[in-house]
């Protein structure tokens, strides 16, 4: 998964059905969240408050929670259908008595918090505010002394699909990669107050004040043949990448991809035997030692 945060961008966004999809997402990736946790731990031993920033439905929140059994966790997002489940999650999961939520557009909404947070968590959440530069040092300020600040950030685009599957042309995947860094690029340029960057994260970090702790990259690699799960989350990515990019794409890769999303079609990816997940994201931790 590069971005594929399209659905963000349309005004009457259908929260339900973007809520599972997130969610789907975020529990096939549980592996690769579980490990980054287990790295952050080393950074960041026993935070009392952890703030999960543009957490979504939840998931990594309550990830959150597990991994640091004795900490609080406050789960901040503008989106309040997606707290709700947030919080029914944490329910759920029996981590309610020590799980919070915060509405609000971030950065701004941090300063509702009653104390310095210990662990800041920005899972993609950064990108989608205008100026980064700013919002990280919002972050920061946040943060108490010793507090750390890990953002996940960049990484490699999900791969799905063989180079070659047997139908159309071949690279098809890293045609969409193409469109999917111009439509992000797009994204970006049309944010509020949208500042150009250079995405060095630990300059950005520095800037702030911060001290660079460390960068680390984390693998999800669900071979083939593979889940049901896994199926399902691919033909989602691929369905919205069909929506999003119907105009964009030529007739031949129009046609591949209605394929590949087409249950009844044995070339479909519900159906052959070579789909797989591989993907990478990177987190950048920082400390604030003043």
């Amino acid at each position: 998964m590069a971005h594929h945060h399209h659905d963000h961008q349309h005004t009457d966004i259908d929260w339900s059905r973007m809520a599972e999809h997130l969610e789907t997402q975020a529990e096939l990736f549980t592996p690769l969240y579980e490990r980054a946790l287990a790295w952050l731990g080393h950074k960041q031993t026993e935070p009392g408050l952890i703030v999960d920033a543009g957490s979504g439905p939840g998931v990594l929140s309550c990830l959150l929670a597990d991994a640091f059994p004795g900490a609080r966790v406050v789960a901040v997002d503008g989106a309040e259908p997606l707290l709700e489940r947030a919080q029914a999650r944490a329910e759920r999961l029996g981590v309610a008595d020590r799980f919070g939520i915060l509405v609000g557009e971030l950065p701004g909404i941090l300063d509702d918090l009653d104390y310095p947070v210990d662990l800041l968590w920005a899972s993609r959440s950064l990108h989608h505010l205008g100026d980064q530069r700013s919002g990280i040092a919002a972050f920061a300020a946040r943060l108490a002394r010793g507090g750390t600040l890990a953002l996940m950030e960049g990484g490699l685009p999900a791969r799905f699909l063989p180079r070659d599957i047997g139908i159309g042309r071949p690279g098809l995947q890293a045609r969409l990669d193409a469109l999917e860094e111009e439509w992000f690029a797009a994204m970006r340029a049309n944010l509020p107050d949208s500042v150009a960057e250079a995405e060095d994260w630990p300059a950005l970090m520095a800037s702030a004040g911060l001290r660079h702790t460390g960068t680390r990259s984390f693998m999800l690699d669900l071979p083939a043949p593979t889940t049901d799960r896994a199926r399902a989350y691919i033909a989602g990515s691929l369905g919205r990448l069909r929506d999003v990019f119907a105009e964009q794409l030529d007739s031949d890769d129009r046609e591949t991809l209605d394929r590949l999303l087409d249950p009844e079609d044995a070339a479909s990816v519900h159906r052959r035997a070579d789909v797989f997940v591989l993907a990478v994201h990177t987190v950048h931790t920082a400390v604030r030692t003043g």
